[in-house]
């Protein structure tokens, strides 16, 4: 006797597992469906010269085996260690040979458009508004998914693997007396150049900065300032004495160069770089990544000093037409007499000092504060500081490709700020302000074009023997374009900030 489809078996525990048969096959036919959209489809998406690289390290974007004139959209995300998902998107055209060249054909919209080789990258936007992309443990790479799909059909993927640590590098927390942090060691003996690797407000540390910077050889320390691990989660002062126990504790260090350390500091930190600079004798080069000449927020003390911070008026605040809080002139001015209490004594130290500036920075008007730092250290003589100004960059300059972060919460206010910056300028910034970091490294002496001939480069640093050659700009490509074998040049003033 002939079943009608719809009739079961008679026996329920029967029916229930081929129900259960069924809706497993129709899974796995739709997930198979899927997989063909671009598992079987004879488009390429390569990620070159490889799919795993370093996170400063920029790759090419190809495509291949499209149809003449196709219209394809490009997807990268990431998911954070706080769980937000950044994205950029891109929609290109194949030329006539179906191809897609990242470094060639222009982006026709999406996150970003023209010619952009890196845009996957440096334009990517948080799912969550305000967000700031967060690394806990730089030992491991983030990992970059890229889609390819046309029409609303996915034609490629592909999966770019960016490391923050070169192999051999080592991490190591710390908790060394009252010190607290990650201590990041180049591969090899050593000894090392050291830095002390210090973030924003907030207190927490930031590793990836200091990953890169040791796999570029550096002893680093990134150090925690307040709410880490089982530090105070608010402070109401700072101690100059901790950060000198941090300048101690890398000095002791067997894998450390004897002859001083440097300074990395961005926002807050930097006016805790500037009193470690005037009052630690063993530091040397000193960055600044936006900083403040005078202390801010919480008194600093150091022995029987204390500078208190500046006034804070919030009366100043603005708000933007899209309703986030500009807090860019809310403080008083450290140069006014009776704020000077509040400056940090630069003119004391015999360190180098390189001041970053944003010109859009809206976290305070950093431009001014660098400003007055070299006033002072020239009105006492002394020529140990460089200032490097970005246009309409905003104020956390951070590693390269980094995504940037133009708003999000402030500490100080607990509400949402503005940052500033135009996305595309601030990458541009922060690919230069990420190779600055290496600045450290450089000495002044004589360099032969010939020498400058054999591996001239953007953005690329090269040694031979005791020279060091750090290009960084097409500026100093036109410096040396002219000279001639024999030709002897100096290493352009902007590159004197310079670490033995």
């Amino acid at each position: 006797m002939q079943m009608s489809s719809s009739a079961g078996s008679g026996n329920p525990a029967q029916d229930n597992n081929m129900a259960y048969v069924l809706r497993r096959c129709s899974k796995l036919s739709l997930r198979n469906a899927l997989m063909k959209t671009y598992s079987d489809s004879a488009v390429r998406l390569r990620i070159l010269p490889s799919t795993s690289c370093m996170f400063d390290e920029a790759v090419q974007i190809k495509m291949s085996g499209l149809t003449s004139q196709q219209h394809v959209e490009l997807q990268s995300s990431f998911r954070d260690d706080k769980g937000v998902v950044f994205k950029a998107t891109a929609t290109y055209r194949a030329d006539e040979k179906g191809e897609v060249d990242l470094s060639r054909h222009p982006s026709l919209g999406g996150t970003y458009t023209g010619v952009e080789p890196m845009g996957l990258f440096w334009s990517m936007r948080p799912h969550v508004p305000h967000s700031k992309m967060v690394k806990r443990d730089a030992s491991s790479p983030l990992h970059y998914h890229i889609e390819a799909s046309s029409g609303g059909e996915v034609l490629a993927k592909e999966t770019n693997e960016r490391h923050f640590a070169c192999p051999g590098v080592r991490r190591a927390p710390v908790s060394d007396g009252r010190i607290r942090g990650t201590l990041f060691t180049p591969p090899g003996e050593g000894p090392f150049p050291a830095v002390v690797d210090m973030y924003t407000l907030g207190g927490n540390l930031c590793e990836p900065r200091a990953a890169l910077l040791a796999s570029k050889g550096f002893v680093v320390l990134a150090l925690a300032l307040y709410g880490y691990q089982d530090m105070p989660k608010t402070v109401d002062k700072i101690d100059l004495e901790y950060f000198e126990e941090a300048v101690i504790f890398l000095q002791k260090l067997p894998e450390v160069k004897k002859t001083g350390i440097g300074i990395m500091s961005i926002s807050k930190s930097g006016e805790i770089a500037l009193a470690m600079a005037s009052f630690l004798p063993n530091v040397k080069a000193t960055v600044l990544l936006n900083g403040n000449i005078a202390n801010v927020i919480f008194p600093l003390h150091y022995k029987d000093i204390i500078f208190p911070p500046l006034t804070a008026h919030l009366e100043r605040i603005t708000v933007t037409k899209s309703g986030i809080l500009d807090i860019r002139d809310v403080l008083e001015d450290p140069m006014v007499k009776e704020n000077r209490a509040s400056v940090i004594p630069i003119e004391r130290a015999s360190c180098n000092f390189l001041f970053v500036v944003s010109e859009d920075d809206r976290n305070w008007n950093s431009t001014y504060y660098a400003e007055q730092a070299c006033n002072i250290l020239k009105e006492h003589g002394k020529t140990n500081y460089e200032v490097v100004s970005y246009p309409k960059a905003g104020h956390f300059l951070e590693v390269p490709y980094m995504p940037h972060h133009p708003s999000g919460i402030h500490p100080a206010v607990n509400q949402v700020v503005a940052f500033g910056g135009e996305t595309k300028v601030h990458a541009d910034a922060q690919d230069l302000s990420g190779n600055l970091s290496v600045l450290f490294r450089l000495y002044v002496v004589p360099v032969t074009a010939a020498l400058l001939r054999m591996r001239i480069n953007r953005k690329r640093l090269y040694y031979a023997d005791d020279i060091v050659v750090f290009s960084f700009s097409a500026l100093f490509v036109v410096h040396v374009r002219n000279f001639k074998s024999d030709s002897k040049i100096e290493i352009p003033p902007y590159l004197n900030l310079l670490c033995r």
